[in-house]
């Protein structure tokens, strides 16, 4: 059984992170791009954590198993307590406990940074995550209907929210 290391996601994690959200991209709604995204998406990235927690998941041997990270959901100063979260595990590792293990390293972390409310935003589509925050604490605040389509497919965006403070 592989032992897996947590850290901040590093230039060096440009490729597989990309990899893992394009698969994300083309095989589900969990990402809401339509099409690949190219490796400089990467920098958009690391520009959206800034100054917040990110995390890579990888194996004893270094491949990536997922990634994660909070960020503005608003920069105006008034929200700085509140950030957003995003996370993308390998499919074939899901269920595993990885989630759970990267939601409590980002909760963890942006507790040190003042973070108090976290938001997640996830398509309708995407029952299995819906599930996973319900289990993990996070309430539905909000849904709206049909504002996003992909693949011809109109879907509602849930927002879920979990007070950490």
């Amino acid at each position: 059984m592989s032992q897996y290391m947590f850290g901040p996601i590093g230039l060096s994690d440009q490729k597989a992170v990309i990899d893992l959200f394009n698969h994300y991209i083309e095989h589900s709604f969990a990402a809401y791009p339509e099409h690949k995204v190219p490796y400089e998406f990467f920098n958009m990235f690391l520009g959206m954590c800034k100054d917040h927690p990110s995390v890579t998941v990888k194996d004893d041997e270094g491949m990536l198993a997922g990634f994660g990270m909070l960020r503005y959901h608003n920069p105006i100063p008034a929200f700085s307590h509140t950030a957003e979260i995003t996370y993308f595990i390998r499919p074939e590792l899901t269920g595993k406990g990885l989630g759970t293990q990267m939601l409590e390293y980002l909760i963890a972390e942006g507790k040190k940074r003042g973070i108090s409310n976290i938001l997640a935003s996830i398509s309708s589509l995407n029952e299995g995550s819906i599930r996973f925050h319900q289990k993990h604490g996070f309430t539905e605040c909000g849904r709206f209907r049909e504002v996003a389509r992909k693949k011809s497919t109109f879907f509602d965006v849930v927002w879920m929210q979990k007070n950490i403070g």
